[in-house]
């Protein structure tokens, strides 16, 4: 099926499913994905196993000029964002320079749309850096991913890349002692042969277990609403998503829903 990669640095506004209003800033490079993470669903499509020529990612510098250029004109039209949205084609705590770039953000925030808060949607795999654990505790909506409390669904779903550790990432998850988001991806279907469903009543439990233990400030739950690279995969349907929303609901944790 057909994805796509963003081809700016600083895009949108788009109005978001669960955000607002968002401009969306890209930390990756505009003609490639870079990831820590292979996502069977991932809007962006599948991560390079191999690059013809090295990655370019945006400078501190370049990020701060078009951001800057961008709020400015915003302001200029009286359209202000509700979010500035780290997102993009792969994970954006992957940059080297990512704390001194939200560092950047939160003052062009603060002089330009203080009424704009700062999103980061992250695949939680860079968060045995400090710096980057820090930056995250910084932004108003730290939201990571957890889309299994198994390794073997977490390899099915998202193909981790290199070293990945579930119990080490839940630890850290837990260090932001309730500063966070987390974020749910369900979905069905098949994946080379083998059977997908991280919606089950065994799979719902043990993520409703390791929610308890993080204590998050919103849990965000949602289904694929796009193309994907592998078309064996269906949505989980609005009445399942409301009855996890539910078993959610009940354990005391806030959840929002999109379908």
């Amino acid at each position: 099926m057909a994805t796509f990669l963003f081809d700016e640095i600083i895009f949108g506004p788009v109005k978001s499913r669960r955000l607002g209003v968002s401009l969306g800033v890209n930390l990756l490079p505009v003609n490639v994905k870079v990831c820590s993470f292979d996502c069977i669903y991932c809007e962006c499509g599948f991560t390079p196993k191999k690059y013809p020529e090295k990655a370019i990612l945006p400078s501190r510098a370049e990020v701060r000029q078009k951001l800057d250029q961008k709020l400015s004109k915003m302001v200029a039209e009286n359209l202000l964002p509700d979010v500035i949205t780290f997102a993009g084609n792969g994970e954006p705590t992957m940059h080297p320079d990512f704390a001194g770039i939200i560092r950047d953000t939160i003052e062009l925030r603060d002089l330009l749309t203080p009424g704009a808060r700062i999103a980061v949607l992250s695949n939680a795999t860079m968060l045995h850096k400090t710096d980057v654990f820090n930056a995250l505790l910084q932004v108003e909506d730290n939201i990571l991913k957890l889309d299994s409390a198994f390794e073997e669904t977490v390899a099915l779903l998202d193909c981790p890349r290199g070293n990945f550790n579930l119990h080490k990432v839940i630890d850290q998850l837990v260090r932001f002692n309730g500063k966070v988001i987390v974020q749910t991806l369900f979905v069905k279907g098949s994946f080379k042969g083998q059977p997908v469903d991280n919606s089950t009543d065994r799979e719902v439990e043990a993520w409703l277990k390791l929610l308890q233990k993080i204590g998050p400030e919103k849990v965000m739950i949602y289904t694929i609403a796009r193309d994907t690279p592998v078309d064996t995969l269906v949505k989980v349907s609005p009445d399942e998503l409301d009855a996890i929303a539910k078993r959610v609901e009940s354990t005391g944790l806030q959840v929002q829903i999109s379908y």
